[in-house]
């Protein structure tokens, strides 16, 4: 039977949100997925966007490659939270799959969350 268990993202400092520094790939870590085959990640993502222009936010789903690696969002200014990923699942890997985030403005956009670690 499969466990369940609820984590804050490996790019999280005790769960405070991740401050997205860069504007271009490869962008700043959000989460490292596992290395282990038969885990799995499902992962939430929310952005608040703190300037007072929206800002295009594109994450670097598992790979870095567009278009197959690629979601992209404008973030509306100021506006509280957005739900960015709705639960996407990463599988296990023997090279672990990544989530990174760059956007159009650096520093602006901070992506909040959790994984609910599938085992």
């Amino acid at each position: 039977m499969a466990t369940f268990s609820k984590t804050i993202l490996s790019g999280s400092t005790d769960g405070k949100g991740v401050l997205v520094a860069a504007t271009a790939t490869a962008g700043t870590l959000v989460h490292t997925g596992s290395t282990t085959a038969a885990t799995l990640h499902e992962v939430w993502l929310y952005a608040v966007n703190t300037s007072a222009s929206d800002v295009k936010l594109t994450i670097e789903w598992g790979e870095a490659t567009a278009p197959n690696g690629n979601i992209e969002y404008t973030v509306k200014a100021e506006n509280g939270l957005y739900l960015i990923i709705p639960g996407l699942i990463l599988k296990g890997n023997a090279t672990a799959l990544t989530i990174k985030a760059f956007a159009a403005t650096t520093n602006v956009i901070v992506v909040h969350g959790y994984v609910n670690v599938i085992a």
